[in-house]
């Protein structure tokens, strides 16, 4: 089987799937372009749970938000399905690591980096996120000193959650400046590649206004920067307790020739390590704490089940989170309405079918978590925030592919646990502290790049507990 991603536009699949007429599309391509997730939405609604499009006015798409479809995708015939181009577009960018990769190349990769991520090492990479939310709530107090402080959430949570990954990377020898710099590069970059994407009749423009050129030139500071810790690294060696994933992508050998990652295979692991390894998780806390500032009672819950468990005063270490599974219901749930990965793409290395219905070589299916995520025949008041739902005795219980914040099959994030530890550490820390509450009663909308954020300056005040 070829691991090729296929390039080549599929046809409409025949049958009963509906499809959005191409006119139609041509005529909400900015407002699509501006606004994916309700435009998507409103789709669904109108047409039923998969739905053809066409992909900035241009190329046939399938959007499905059926749990059915998507678990023959990503799980039972996952081997007849791709990553498409859309996603193997960023390789330009970050190079050829875990999110981009394909095929056996990917498979050896995997097997690689894997046990780097076992519950040993996230025990001590626990550490450093706790200190990275300790130093988070020591600023808070100082905004806090004089009465309630109202912080843009995303601003700040971008920059615990960069300081994490930055440290769990590298160690602690990166500095601020250099950890805002690498932040902005991919914040930079993600922006562009998403325009590129959704508006493809502007890709002459950009050539000519040279904003391919700059965005390469933003590429190659970031791999240069990284590459200069590599090489500091590597010249040093490894340093007494030196247990960062650096050290792990340094030691690591392939099994069948027992050599280490080439300097540029490192390279592109460490930029798939800072861009999912901080944007999923700033993204996750800025809605954490935008929620809980509407739903105080949900805060005062974490709170209880801190001081039922004696560690209202102090800083849970990670053998106590399996102790706290309010708080990552409360987690969980906020993935669940906000999912950091919002939309996944595949496509189909050959022909196939589902329930009947054929699916040709070259379909490209957009996987619409977002929609998923509230779908209402799946979620009981679908868009209402409610942590209960992920008890372990809920009824009715999680659906099957109905929730996956980090992806599902083979594919499932690998950095999941590191992420889901460091999202309930942050909370923990700050709700031990402070209260939060809104700053407006207006809506918040969603800003759909790769990952899904909250739209900029988002306020939510913080107060110091009695």
């Amino acid at each position: 089987m070829s691991t090729q991603p296929a390039q080549a536009l599929a046809e409409p699949l025949s049958g009963p799937i509906p499809w959005v007429p191409r006119w139609r599309t041509f005529r909400s391509l900015l407002a699509m372009a501006r606004n994916p997730i309700d435009n998507l939405d409103q789709v669904h609604l109108r047409l039923g749970d998969t739905v053809g499009i066409h992909l900035g006015g241009i190329r046939p798409t399938i959007v499905t938000r059926d749990p059915a479809l998507v678990q023959h995708i990503l799980q039972k015939n996952h081997r007849r399905y791709l990553k498409s181009d859309l996603t193997h577009g960023l390789i330009r960018y970050l190079g050829r690591g875990l999110l981009t990769n394909e095929g056996a190349d990917w498979l050896r990769q995997r097997r690689l980096i894997q046990p780097g991520f076992h519950r040993q090492r996230l025990a001590g990479l626990t550490r450093l996120m706790q200190a990275a939310a300790e130093e988070w709530t020591r600023e808070l107090r100082l905004r806090t000193a004089a009465g309630p402080a109202v912080v843009d959430i995303h601003e700040a949570m971008t920059r615990v959650a960069f300081r994490i990954i930055a440290q769990a990377t590298f160690g602690t020898s990166m500095s601020e400046q250099e950890r805002e710099r690498l932040s902005d590069m991919l914040t930079q970059i993600q922006a562009f590649y998403v325009r590129t994407i959704r508006q493809p009749y502007l890709h002459p423009w950009f050539r000519l206004a040279g904003r391919y050129r700059h965005h390469d030139a933003l590429s190659r500071e970031l791999r240069e920067l990284v590459r200069g810790y590599i090489r500091q690294r590597r010249a040093a060696g490894a340093g007494p307790g030196q247990d960062d994933l650096l050290q792990m992508l340094l030691d690591v050998r392939y099994e069948d020739t027992g050599e280490p990652m080439t300097e540029d295979q490192l390279l592109d692991e460490a930029n798939i390590l800072l861009l999912a390894g901080h944007e999923t998780s700033a993204n996750a806390l800025s809605w954490l704490f935008y929620l809980l500032a509407g739903h105080p009672q949900v805060a005062e819950n974490v709170r209880e089940e801190l001081r039922q468990a004696g560690l209202s005063t102090q800083a849970p270490a990670f053998e106590d989170l399996a102790r706290l599974p309010y708080s990552m219901q409360v987690v969980q749930e906020t993935m669940r309405l906000y999912p950091p990965a919002w939309i996944l793409d595949r496509v189909a290395l050959e022909a196939d079918e589902f329930r009947g219905q054929p699916i040709p070589k070259g379909t490209l299916f957009s996987i619409y978590l977002y929609g998923l995520h509230r779908h209402p025949g799946l979620w009981p008041e679908a868009d209402s925030f409610r942590p209960e739902r992920f008890a372990p005795d809920a009824q009715p219980p999680v659906p099957a592919y109905g929730y996956l914040p980090f992806g599902g099959g083979p594919r499932l994030c690998i950095g999941n646990h590191f992420a889901l530890a460091e999202i309930q550490l942050v909370l923990l820390e700050t709700l031990r502290h402070f209260a939060v509450g809104p700053v407006s009663a207006a809506a918040v909308v969603p800003v759909p790049l790769v990952t899904l954020r909250p739209q900029p300056g988002l306020l939510v005040e913080f107060s110091s507990l009695p």
